[in-house]
Parts: structure tokens; C-alpha cells; sequence
């Protein structure tokens, strides 16, 4: 089978996750499985992420652009459910923060293999302690620890592997509610479904390792789509409500 690149993964993961986003602004519309399909968007963005560490010049610039989104992300959230209150519309996705907070972590990681003594440990103790104030933004609970085996196995596919396969239990068990029926079960676990992050695996095994279409616009396309397209979506709702 032919691999992909980072562009046509990019791709992908911004059809499917237009299509989950589409299914909560109009469930009436859309099928349920959009969602639970949707689940490996946000693991295969951090995926991506966590490589560029390793190939993009500034790693500095790179977590500060990460932050910069993730502000007016924010800012713009609140404009839009400010001008939507009327209807109760909102908008509190920003998976900016969550990548920036996870890229952060990594950074210290990394400063602290260059430096000795005091600094090192001071550096690593500090990336440990950012851990637990991640877990409380979008996807953290998953993403955070799935960002942390991707880089830390990142050489070593295999390791990599187990660890995404203990992690998936790990949500799966933290997921799992026992309803009055069979049904009722499944549909909840198709809702509270983070554990499904592991459909990733295969778009990872497909990565060739290449950049694909590297020019401004497939820098910045998931940066203006994601925020634009779920404003828009919102825009849309309060229009036809």
C-alpha cells in the first residue's frame, strides 16, 4: 500500500473532524458515527506534532506559534458566544492549548538532555509537574499521555505500540459505564470515546516520514481551518435556529 505524507494525513484528519463537528452542530442531520469516527483527529495532529519537533528549526518559535493560536482561538470564542448568547451557542473547543501545553512539556524534556546538575533535573522536574495541569484541557486525558509515548517510543515502534495499546485500556476502563441494556452501553461508549484514539495506529504505520506540499498554505491551513471552520459552523446554527 502506498504511504502518506504529513500533507495528505493533514488532509484527512480535517475532513473527518469538519464531519464530527458538523454531526454536534446538527445531530438531526448527521449520523452518530461521525464522532466515534472523528476520535483519531486530534492524537494524529498530536502525532504529527511531536514529529515537527524534530524537523522544524526553532522549537521555541514553533510551542510560541502553538500558544499564539491557542490566545486567539480563545479571544475568539468569546466573541463568538458572546454575539450567540441569545441562542445559548457556544464554542469552547481549542485543541491550540492542549497541543502548546503538550509541545511545552516536550521542550523541557529536551532542554533538560543539554543541561547538567541542577539545571537538568530542575528542567525535568518542572515538564513532570506540567503534566497534571494538562490533563484538564481539551482531549488532555488522552492526548497528553498519547503525546508522551509518541515521543518517548518515537524511534522504537514497537514500545510505541504496547504503550498506546495499555493507554486504550487504561480510557476504555475509565469510559466503561455498565447501562440497563447492551445498547443503552454501547451508545454511551460511542459518545465518551476518547479510548477510540488508538484508530490512529494505522495512519501512523501509513506515515512515510515526508512533509508533502510545504508552502504557506499547507503551514497554516489546519491553523486558519480549525478555528474558522467550527465559528462558521456556529454562525450557521444561530442563523437556522
Amino acid at each position: 500500500m502506498k504511504k502518506l505524507n504529513r500533507f495528505q494525513l493533514k488532509i484527512i484528519a480535517l475532513i473527518v473532524m469538519l464531519m464530527d463537528h458538523m454531526y454536534f452542530a446538527f445531530p438531526k442531520v448527521f449520523p452518530e458515527w461521525f464522532h466515534p469516527l472523528s476520535r483519531f483527529v486530534a492524537p494524529l495532529f498530536a502525532f504529527l506534532m511531536v514529529e515537527g519537533l524534530f524537523y522544524t528549526r526553532n522549537k521555541l518559535k514553533y510551542n510560541l506559534r502553538l500558544f499564539g493560536w491557542a490566545l486567539f482561538m480563545h479571544i475568539g470564542n468569546i466573541i463568538i458566544n458572546t454575539a450567540f448568547v441569545s441562542k445559548n451557542l457556544t464554542v469552547h473547543n481549542n485543541i491550540f492549548m492542549t497541543l502548546a501545553l503538550g509541545l511545552t512539556i516536550l521542550n523541557l524534556f529536551e532542554l533538560s538532555k543539554k543541561n547538567d546538575g541542577y539545571k537538568k533535573w530542575g528542567l525535568f522536574v518542572l515538564a513532570i509537574a506540567l503534566i497534571p495541569l494538562c490533563v484538564s484541557t481539551e482531549g488532555g486525558l488522552s492526548l497528553i499521555p498519547f503525546i508522551l509515548i509518541t515521543y518517548f517510543y518515537r524511534t522504537n515502534k514497537k514500545k510505541a505500540m504496547i504503550g498506546y495499546g495499555v493507554l486504550f485500556v487504561l480510557l476504555l476502563g475509565i469510559s466503561y459505564v455498565p447501562y440497563e441494556t447492551l445498547e443503552m452501553t454501547i451508545n454511551m461508549l460511542m459518545f465518551n470515546c476518547d479510548f477510540l484514539f488508538i484508530m490512529v495506529v494505522p495512519f501512523i504505520l501509513l506515515y512515510n516520514g515526508e512533509r508533502g506540499v510545504s508552502n504557506k498554505f499547507s503551514k497554516y491551513l489546519f491553523y486558519v481551518f480549525y478555528p474558522l471552520h467550527l465559528w462558521g459552523l456556529a454562525l450557521i446554527e444561530f442563523l437556522v435556529n
